[in-house]
């Protein structure tokens, strides 16, 4: 029975909203960060250094700080800089030259191939052109020339400060990242078991479509990864957690490789379904099996401990693929070789390497 378009449209829309109440969950520490930078940078510029209206005293700790805790001390030097080179070239020209047109193309021109000859960071170069752009329209206050790239310099201090204050999140997040990825293995393969028993097409057609919407886990968890990284190697309050955070990087591949063997796996179920061939009812089970053994490694992974003791559970899967009985049939045996594959890409998880991880399977039985 086909769902009406309305009721789809509300499973999206709900779907939507959550993803966007996710998205800002995740970044709320980083907008209450720069609103506080924000204000901070105008108190200092205003009330202690005494400038009226210092606009880009705040503007550089926002734009310097951002939403994301990724390479943060290198964006905090690059864009006050930037913005700093751009308000005083600006300020120079405009004191010289006036506020015309052919004055604003000059100040850009100057300050963009200024902000190159420094360094070829986008941001820099964008950012000195955009504050001399501003600089050379309003013109300043009585008293107040020359002063307002030091209001650029007082927000990037204030923003090299903050940057140096980072909550827990981006370094739990590889962790949480990597559990996702790990449960997104074992839903396909318990949902791989039960076409494998049933061999509804429609199904398996579905959980294809499923297993190749996957792509994005991987790229999620490598930039949770770098992320984490770069707090660790930009705060002196997270030094600590660098062992740690480097054992989680290295998850990624092997993580990417069983996600991608899970994926396979999934299209030969589906290739079976469709051409209706049977899959021995041994390998379904095989295949849920695995699928409680990888929730022992999300266990793990949620637990903030490295899934070692997951292996067991997975080499006792491995075991049993050499002792169930074979087929015939050509999808049967491609099956029964892809969930071997999965479980040597996920033993590289436990600590194994490839070699280990190949030689810990035994030979199927003839």
């Amino acid at each position: 029975m086909q769902a009406h378009p309305l009721e789809g449209a509300l499973v999206r829309s709900r779907t939507s909203l959550s993803t966007r109440l996710d998205r800002w969950r995740a970044k709320r520490w980083a907008v209450a960060q720069c609103a506080v930078a924000a204000g901070v940078a105008w108190w200092v510029a205003s009330d202690v250094f005494g400038h009226a209206a210092p606009f880009f005293a705040p503007v550089a700790a926002v734009v310097s700080l951002g939403t994301s805790y990724g390479q943060r001390l290198r964006r905090v030097a690059e864009v006050t800089v930037g913005v700093a080179l751009g308000v005083f070239g600006a300020d120079l020209l405009v004191r010289l030259l006036g506020s015309e047109g052919w004055v604003i193309a000059l100040v850009v021109g100057l300050s963009m191939s200024a902000a190159l000859l420094l360094d070829n960071g986008q941001v820099f170069v964008i950012q000195a052109a955009v504050q001399s752009i501003v600089i050379t329209a309003l013109k300043p206050a009585p008293g107040q020339a020359f002063t307002r790239w030091t209001d650029a310099l007082i927000g990037g201090a204030v923003a090299l400060v903050a940057a140096t204050v980072v909550p827990a999140a981006p370094l739990r997040r590889p962790r949480e990242q990597a559990a996702k990825v790990v449960r997104k293995v074992r839903d396909l393969l318990h949902a791989s078991s039960g076409v494998m028993v049933d061999g509804d097409v429609d199904r398996a057609m579905a959980l294809l479509a499923e297993a190749r919407a996957t792509d994005p886990l991987i790229r999620e968890l490598q930039d949770a990864a770098d992320e984490g990284l770069d707090v660790v190697a930009s705060s002196p309050f997270r030094i600590r957690h660098g062992p740690g955070l480097r054992k989680m990087a290295e998850l990624v591949e092997p993580l990417g490789r069983a996600l991608r063997s899970t994926r396979v796996l999934v299209r030969q179920c589906a290739v079976a379904a469709y051409r209706h061939q049977q899959i021995p009812h041994s390998y379904a089970l095989l295949t849920s099996e695995l699928a409680a053994a990888v929730e022992v490694v999300a266990t793990e992974l949620d637990a903030d401990r490295m899934p070692s003791s997951a292996q067991p559970a997975l080499i006792a899967v491995g075991m049993a693929t050499g002792e169930v009985d074979r087929t015939d049939d050509l999808s049967g045996e491609v099956v029964l070789a892809q969930i071997r594959s999965v479980i040597a890409d996920l033993l590289l998880l436990t600590g194994m390497d490839p070699i280990e991880a190949t030689d810990a399977l035994p030979p199927v039985r003839r």
